[in-house]
């Protein structure tokens, strides 16, 4: 039997998320129709900043006369590959990485080169090397998104409480059931943190040149 102190509690709760989804929502429809009023008046310019009802004229056309969902799935498939392959990967470097601290101390000036490469600059040279396919978009974004991933989900094994550490050695705990029991779950929040932005890293590796030639040659080989 619930009392009724926690019952007001759920409610205060549930109006609190109601009343942020609402702000969220306001705010998002007074940006449109700023947007909207600023673009028709022409205090912005509507030239380079465009207008709401022109966006949705113009999906609209995109739609009817350019196969537009064929796009949007292709970009789908390409944002999934990718997203899965980042995680996977980052996800088993991270653990080598913690597990194997001279492997670390070896990888880790080349980890720190790598991040530092402009990565979207590369797009011509991945063309030239995998080829002007799907595989070049997958191959960049996970340029892109690999390496954040992989130092996210490692920062957050690095930071699990070395007391609970040392308590599950103290019980002579193998270290693949340290790592399972205790350095995982104590790091959910920073694998959750690590799929947000390798979800944003990931549109990023889409969204160069790159992906859109690429896009355009398999439409038209397609078609």
């Amino acid at each position: 039997m619930k009392s009724k102190e926690y019952i007001n509690y759920l409610k205060k709760l549930k109006r609190k998320k109601v009343f942020i989804l609402s702000m969220q929502i306001l705010i998002l429809l007074l940006f449109i129709i700023l947007w909207e009023v600023l673009s028709n008046k022409k205090i912005i310019n509507p030239f380079l900043f465009s207008s709401p009802s022109k966006i949705l004229t113009t999906i609209k056309q995109l739609y009817f006369n350019y196969h537009l969902i064929t796009h949007i799935l292709t970009t789908l498939e390409e944002i999934i590959i990718a997203f899965v392959l980042g995680m996977v990967l980052s996800f088993i470097m991270a653990i080598l990485l913690y597990e194997f601290k001279t492997f670390n101390k070896i990888v880790d000036p080349y980890l720190t080169m790598l991040n530092s490469l402009p990565k979207v600059a590369l797009g011509p040279l991945i063309i030239i090397i995998v080829g002007a396919n799907t595989k070049s978009i997958i191959v960049m974004a996970l340029l892109i998104n690999l390496i954040v991933g992989i130092m996210s989900i490692y920062n957050g094994f690095n930071n699990v409480d070395s007391d609970l550490i040392m308590l599950f050695k103290t019980f002579k705990a193998s270290r693949f059931d340290t790592l399972r029991k205790l350095i995982i779950p104590a790091s959910v929040k920073s694998i959750i943190s690590s799929l947000k932005l390798n979800i944003s890293m990931t549109l990023i590796g889409l969204l160069p040149p790159v992906g859109e030639n690429i896009l355009s040659n398999k439409y038209c080989s397609k078609y």
